[in-house]
């Protein structure tokens, strides 16, 4: 029997909007964010112009992060993606990603959102795997850096990809992928049935 993967970006695909921000919001508090965005305003415009969305993720975490303890922030993750998943997700995506698990298929999130949320989010869900953007943590504590790189783009395919390898399942099994925006090109174009989801519903699939 083939395996088939189906593969879900999650802020404004599985979700009813961005979930980054709002949980860097969370644990920094506002007015710490608010001050994160204005201490650097010209570097800050120049990546918003450039389209440079790592560089300025990677400010964000670092600010929002840096020397936190994990404990603290997990804790923070948990409640977050419980929230999320009682009130913050589309319907007609999470109806069709249940349905991908009714069929047997593998369901995998690959995501430029954050592990200590977007983990116990794809557990609340119960889905095969969690691929997303890593904080780097070192003797309990976060240091502020990444992992690798943000999964968003190329990088998405790549972590799948290796995923896949590592699990033993063929490169050709991913047969569905669904994304929201420029960062799900690649995602979708690997698949060979890439859905593009938009403000208008899905359709329902017959069972």
């Amino acid at each position: 029997m083939e395996v088939v993967v189906a593969a879900f970006d999650v802020d404004n695909t599985i979700t009813v909007r961005d979930c980054v921000v709002p949980f860097m919001r969370r644990t920094m508090g506002t007015p710490n964010f608010l001050r994160a965005c204005v201490s650097s305003p010209v570097q800050l415009v120049q990546w918003v112009l450039q389209r440079d969305r790592d560089s300025i993720k990677a400010y964000f975490v670092n600010a929002a992060f840096a020397g936190r303890s994990v404990d603290e922030i997990e804790s923070d993750g948990v409640d977050f993606a419980s929230r999320v998943a009682e009130s913050g997700m589309r319907a007609d995506v999470a109806a069709r990603m249940r349905w991908h698990q009714e069929q047997g298929h593998v369901v995998v999130l690959v995501s430029a959102s954050l592990d200590p949320y977007l983990v116990p989010f794809g557990d609340l869900c119960e889905v095969d795997a969690v691929l997303c953007t890593q904080l780097e943590v070192v003797d309990g504590r976060y240091t502020g850096a990444l992992v690798g790189q943000n999964c968003r783009g190329e990088e998405k395919v790549k972590r799948l990809h290796a995923w896949m390898t590592e699990a033993g399942i063929p490169a050709s099994s991913l047969v569905y992928a669904y994304g929201d925006s420029s960062g799900d090109t690649a995602l979708l174009a690997a698949a060979r049935i890439g859905v593009l989801v938009k403000k208008s519903e899905l359709e329902e699939v017959a069972p």
